[in-house]
């Protein structure tokens, strides 16, 4: 399995012959080393509405027959635009061909700006936990920190989990840590800082604070074997 890391909360998963793209911010995006005019993906999965994670889905997802995984509203709003989907739900998991998908908590919103201005509601925000090849994935989504963390670290045997650490939005460094504490997974990744001023973090300090996990700073375009 192949994990590579595209700013923001951008991440591409690749197994089994399957090119997954998680939260697809990519025009608009200055620290996204992707061009959304050329890439290439199977399956698409989005944490939550919002325009800086749903990004460039549309586009991507038509062009490359892809299958987007979302919540129901986010999933039927996409439909709505002639997107392939397949609706869930938090709580609720699906075996497919490229491995298990499970949606988890995040405390956070959801809702897609129009280029008008008008405001969709698109359901609750949601982590994804994917599991394929024996290894298990956490990507947070953007939250805020809530103890049911420590269920996940618990129930799962996380290798990697994708927490965002930009603070405002979203957990900042401390309560990043505390997370990663809780979730105890093997490795942990920060995202969602610096893309735009009022989430600049160092991800480097965050890194050097973690006890019970490996830290890892990935750059745009950055990649690794699980």
């Amino acid at each position: 399995m192949l994990l590579s890391y595209h700013g923001h909360s951008v991440v591409q998963i690749e197994t089994k012959g399957t090119k997954i793209l998680i939260d697809p911010f990519i025009n608009g995006n200055a620290l996204c080393d992707l061009d959304a005019s050329n890439v290439k993906c199977d399956v698409i999965l989005l944490t939550h509405g919002h325009n800086d994670h749903v990004g460039d889905t549309v586009e991507i997802a038509k062009r490359n027959d892809a299958l987007v995984i979302a919540t129901f509203e986010l999933a039927n709003y996409l439909g709505a635009k002639g997107v392939k989907t397949h609706p869930m739900h938090i709580g609720g998991s699906h075996e497919f061909k490229f491995g298990k998908v499970k949606f988890t908590q995040a405390f956070h919103g959801s809702s897609y700006t129009e280029e008008d201005g008008q405001i969709i509601y698109t359901g609750m925000p949601a982590g994804i936990l994917f599991f394929a090849e024996g290894k298990t994935i956490y990507h947070a989504g953007d939250t805020a920190l809530f103890s049911d963390m420590k269920m996940y670290g618990e129930l799962y045997n996380i290798d990697v989990a994708f927490l965002p650490i930009g603070d405002n939005f979203t957990m900042g460094h401390d309560d990043a840590v505390l997370a990663a504490t809780w979730i105890n997974s093997k490795e942990v990744i920060p995202i969602h800082y610096n893309t735009f001023p009022v989430i600049e973090q160092d991800p480097h300090q965050f890194v050097s604070a973690l006890a019970s996990s490996e830290g890892k700073v990935m750059n745009p375009g950055d990649s690794f074997n699980l």
